[in-house]
């Protein structure tokens, strides 16, 4: 039995009734990393860590040593954490970030391999790692969605039983999309920030990327709550996201904005959505048109408040304590013997805030006219 393919609820099933130990896990994920690594690049400095051999005594926890995948832009103790770019290369945390430090409360085991990402979180395809590109598990030739397209890929292609992403605007949601799992934006503020290196601070959120609904409950329910740490967390105490997948939606109401459904929209996408719909409604729900009249504005305010809080955040990568290095003899000598280049930063940081302001759609005249009017 691979047991990499298993979901989270499934393993714990057998983890309770001793049929595996966590450590089978472990190896069954280490045999799908080796051999699917160097083809979808899901993650980064796999040849820096090794698991470890001897099992640890998970008995007693929530979830029993199952190993969880963690972005490269959430902090981790004693493991680097790069944001997949150059210039923080080698950083290593002195501390987690508060939902690892929950994940490793819940008996949770964390993956020394970080999971790839756009640099800094900048882009939607993945494609911008200074690790190289991640690569869709389902077609190679196709990109994986981003910034979080690593740990959807690491899901996807059963390289991680469940994985965590960071969502500024679509990226843990797209590539669960495009890769075929299920991805949570929960609600600002359900989840700590403290830990996560920032993109834009008001639309940040960490979430879960996972094989399964239940699965998603589940690892909510672990990663949510108020935090101290974080003054933007809000005060609940956490939530058993797990019970409210029994009960059921009749005489729910779930409205349909219609500016959804506007010109450009694929048709695969489309039938996809009615198909849900007409689902809901067999099971009790109430599925109505409403209007959300301001949603022509979502893309251009975005991009305001992102690029001005994100050049906000990348201040502080200032060549001082933060540098991209090179060899170059004319530089300043770094420890180690590498040498240090400030000008480095502001390429790079010049280069995403562009990518940030132009990927995709945004670079569109339609969209770039919206965005000069909300100016």
């Amino acid at each position: 039995m691979d047991l990499n393919t298993l979901t989270a609820q499934d393993l714990l099933k057998k983890l309770d009734s001793k049929e595996i130990s966590a450590q089978d896990i472990l190896r069954s994920l280490e045999k799908s990393i080796k051999a699917q690594d160097t083809k979808f690049k899901a993650y980064v400095r796999t040849q820096d860590f090794h698991l470890p051999q001897q099992s640890i005594d998970y008995s007693k926890t929530t979830l029993k040593g199952i190993p969880v995948a963690i972005k490269d832009n959430i902090c981790t103790e004693g493991f680097n954490t790069e944001c997949c770019s150059k210039i923080l290369e080698g950083f290593h945390p002195p501390y987690d970030a508060t939902v690892v430090r929950k994940l490793k409360d819940a008996g949770a085991f964390i993956f020394p391999y970080k999971t790839n990402m756009d640099e800094f979180a900048f882009g939607s395809s993945t494609e911008n790692s200074c690790f190289g590109p991640t690569r869709n598990p389902h077609n190679p030739e196709c990109v994986p969605g981003g910034s979080s397209g690593g740990s959807a890929a690491a899901v996807a292609s059963h390289q991680a039983i469940w994985a965590l992403g960071s969502d500024t605007g679509g990226s843990i949601r797209q590539p669960a999309a495009f890769c075929g799992v299920v991805g949570l934006k929960p609600t600002y503020g359900l989840v700590s920030r403290y830990g996560l290196i920032a993109f834009a601070s008001s639309l940040d959120q960490i979430g879960p990327i996972t094989k399964d609904v239940s699965d998603c409950a589940l690892l909510l329910s672990i990663i949510a709550g108020r935090d101290e740490l974080d003054s933007t967390s809000v005060g609940s105490k956490g939530c058993d996201y797990s019970a409210y997948l029994e009960k059921d939606i009749k005489g729910m109401r779930i409205g349909i904005p219609r500016e959804y459904f506007v010109e450009g929209i694929g048709p695969e996408v489309k039938k996809a959505v009615l198909d849900a719909i007409k689902v809901l409604e067999k099971l009790g729900a109430k599925c109505r048109e409403v209007s959300l009249p301001h949603t022509e504005y979502a893309v251009p305010v975005y991009y305001i408040i992102a690029t001005a809080e994100a050049s906000s955040n990348l201040a502080r990568f200032d060549g001082v304590h933060y540098c991209y290095v090179q060899k170059n003899p004319r530089l300043g000598v770094r420890p180690g013997g590498k040498t240090q280049d400030p000008a480095g930063n502001i390429r790079i940081i010049t280069r995403l805030l562009r990518r940030l302001l132009f990927k995709g759609n945004a670079g569109q005249e339609s969209h770039l006219s919206g965005f000069y009017q909300c100016l």
